[in-house]
């Protein structure tokens, strides 16, 4: 029980040498590929769920705004995939780490910001001050929506970081709780680890949602902007 419950956060090192890289370039290599004409069922599943996912996302979006379907769905798989394998015992989730979230937020959100102002730069300067401002609150509401805007990419990268980070810490303090209950009352035991399961069975839910929010809110910001 005097476990850091904090541990498991820690970016992991091999010989000395920060691991993350490695680990962050390992889900892609879980997604099968096909070389064969006729699909497996597993192939057709996952190619269905992509069409399904990019088709809800990308149907607001105009022409330009769909030249970015390729990024948002890998950004959505990307996003599930580490975070279904953080939930592996003795492994380590990257989108628990606010830095690599933010890293992830602030490129794309500036992105569709900047094709904003390039393509609609009177649209993009109208979301500063809404139509029937009192002329007294044109000052105080430019700023407002200033920081409004450049807090969205901060937003982003904490919601994801703080979901992932209580569900796993969630998880460990309840499985602490399942061994040390083990050798004292065994009934209370069968009730916690079955609070356990259901608990997996939830953050395997929030993991999948918060990269489908995750990438759905960047989608947002680019349609806005374009």
């Amino acid at each position: 029980m005097n476990e850091n419950l904090f541990a498991s956060f820690i970016a992991p090192t091999i010989l000395g040498l920060p691991a993350a890289v490695l680990i962050i370039l390992f889900p892609p290599l879980l997604i099968p590929t096909s070389k064969y004409l006729i699909n497996n069922r597993l192939i057709t599943t996952q190619q269905w769920l992509i069409k399904l996912t990019s088709k809800q996302m990308m149907t607001m979006h105009n022409t330009k705004g769909r030249t970015w379907s390729l990024m948002l769905v890998s950004l959505i798989i990307f996003i599930a995939t580490t975070n279904l394998l953080g939930l592996l015992p003795h492994s380590f989730t990257p989108t628990t780490q606010l830095s690599m979230n933010l890293a992830m937020a602030i490129p794309l959100w500036a992105g569709a910001v900047i094709m904003g102002f390039r393509s609609k730069i009177k649209n993009a300067l109208a979301h500063f001050l809404p139509q029937g401002t009192p002329t007294p609150l044109i000052p105080m509401l430019v700023v407002i929506e200033t920081i409004s805007l450049l807090i969205q990419p901060m937003a982003l990268a904490v919601r994801l970081t703080a979901n992932i980070t209580a569900g796993h810490l969630l998880m460990h303090l309840i499985g602490s709780a399942t061994l040390a209950m083990l050798t004292i009352n065994l009934p209370s035991t069968l009730i916690i680890f079955t609070i356990l399961i259901l608990l997996t069975i939830l953050e395997i839910a929030v993991a999948l949602i918060q990269a489908y929010v995750f990438t759905l809110l960047v989608s947002l910001y680019l349609h806005d902007n374009t």
